[in-house]
């Protein structure tokens, strides 16, 4: 053995220290660890804050908008003069509802409030609705036996009276800066003294239209316009997206036409609404010269806005079942239709019907393709048709917040509210609907 070799086997292993053992390494872990603690306290934190921000929003609404579910009523004591409600005495209920009931009010400010002078019963009737008299109609025309005798009537008191009582009016502030001034603030103490001012449930908001007046305003009117251009909405989006998406996923070759169309349905749902807005005004209104303000133009304008999405949705749900149900159909001998409307469309139709909620509840909550369109109108009658002028709770939103009456705050946060609870409601649906029937594979 030469002396070489034995300097090399005689020579101490060298030891290399592992680059994942040591001080070094030690340190790199407690740093990582650090970092993901960091990490994992961000995320902590932007849950918390989303959380935060959703409250002080939900309770900022119902600060605001929960004493637009009641409603201020005045009991006055009210003499049903027969000679001005059935001078002839014959109790014909025509006669009676074409009776004098302004002159009736005029009594009842008179009787309960000392005015005498004009002036004096202008403003004195300004603390009931415009819509008392008619109140005072319902009343006589459901007891036309108590003509001739003096009852205590719950009339419905005005937006400036129902604001006072629920505490929005500051009746420090000097009288030249209230909407109230002093001889009506101290009509309402006189009633409020005698338990004649109390609060009951506003039905009015969900059964009445819209109005000039804040105490008679209602969503019932927007309500029935936002369901009827969702129905027209879903019967034109939800039918062509579903067979678009059909044919692309299942049928259409692979080919730069196919790549083209998919490449613009995905441009399409991230274009701003306020363009299928221009879209549905140049064409549906301008082209085709359908009605203005019409749930009809609406539901056409919203189906091109939701159409990307439901083809989005219904193509991501017919990607989900496995290409083992396809080829199992056809080694059955099924043809490729019967593969697609037989076996992958119902496995798929949970995910389906998700992304179609989503879309309808995207379509309630939409407001700028609806205002180039005209349902930004003041529309005080219920809508009676598919092309009846109408409006919807978005829009209706939108013209209560422009009004300068404190009631109308209260109205548009409550309006807000009922629209938040159908979205909700929306979106409850379809998380149900995917976990009743979505199959995992």
């Amino acid at each position: 053995m030469t002396d070489s070799t034995m300097d090399q086997t005689n020579a101490p292993a060298i030891r290399r220290e592992s680059p994942h053992a040591g001080a070094a390494a030690a340190t790199r872990l407690k740093a990582r660890r650090r970092s993901e603690r960091r990490f994992k306290a961000y995320g902590l934190g932007a849950v918390l804050l989303a959380i935060t921000m959703l409250v002080v929003l939900l309770s900022t609404l119902a600060g605001q908008g929960l004493g637009a579910f009641t409603q201020t009523q005045i009991a006055v004591e009210v003499n049903l003069d027969p000679a001005l409600l059935d001078p002839e005495g014959n109790r014909d209920l025509r006669v009676i509802g074409d009776a004098n009931y302004t002159g009736l009010m005029t009594n009842i400010v008179r009787d309960n409030f000392g005015a005498t002078q004009r002036r004096d019963i202008l403003k004195s009737l300004g603390v009931f609705s415009r819509d008392a008299r008619f109140e005072l109609r319902d009343f006589v025309l459901e007891n036309p036996e108590l003509i001739g005798t003096t009852q205590t009537i719950w009339l419905t008191a005005s937006g400036d009276i129902d604001m006072l009582d629920k505490g929005w009016i500051d009746r420090d502030l000097p009288e030249d800066q209230r909407r109230v001034d002093d001889r009506v603030l101290g009509w309402y103490d006189a009633l409020d003294a005698k338990d004649a001012v109390d609060r009951a449930f506003n039905t009015r908001f969900f059964t009445g239209a819209d109005s000039r007046s804040p105490e008679l305003a209602g969503i019932w009117g927007a309500t029935v316009g936002s369901a009827l251009t969702l129905f027209i909405c879903f019967m034109l989006s939800f039918p062509i997206g579903v067979t678009t998406a059909i044919y692309l996923e299942e049928f259409a070759p692979q080919n730069r036409w196919t790549d083209l169309i998919e490449v613009n349905i995905n441009n399409l749902a991230a274009v701003p609404s306020i363009v299928f807005g221009l879209l549905g005004l140049a064409v549906f209104i301008g082209f085709f010269g359908m009605p203005r303000s019409a749930p009809v133009v609406g539901g056409f304008t919203l189906a091109l806005m939701t159409l990307p999405t439901i083809i989005i949705a219904t193509r991501a749900a017919l990607k989900a079942v496995p290409p083992s149900i396809r080829q199992a159909a056809q080694g059955l001998g099924a043809s490729p239709v019967q593969v697609v409307f037989h076996h992958v469309l119902p496995l798929a139709m949970p995910g389906v019907l998700t992304g179609t909620i989503l879309g309808m509840a995207q379509a309630l909550g939409e407001t700028a393709p609806l205002l180039m369109i005209g349902m930004v109108a003041f529309i005080a009658d219920t809508p009676g048709g598919f092309s009846s002028p109408a409006t919807v709770l978005p829009v209706q939103i939108f013209l209560w917040a422009d009004s300068p009456e404190r009631a109308f705050v209260e109205k548009t946060a409550a309006a807000i509210l009922v629209l938040l609870s159908f979205l909700i409601l929306m979106n409850a649906i379809a998380i149900v609907l995917r976990r009743r029937f979505e199959r995992r594979w």
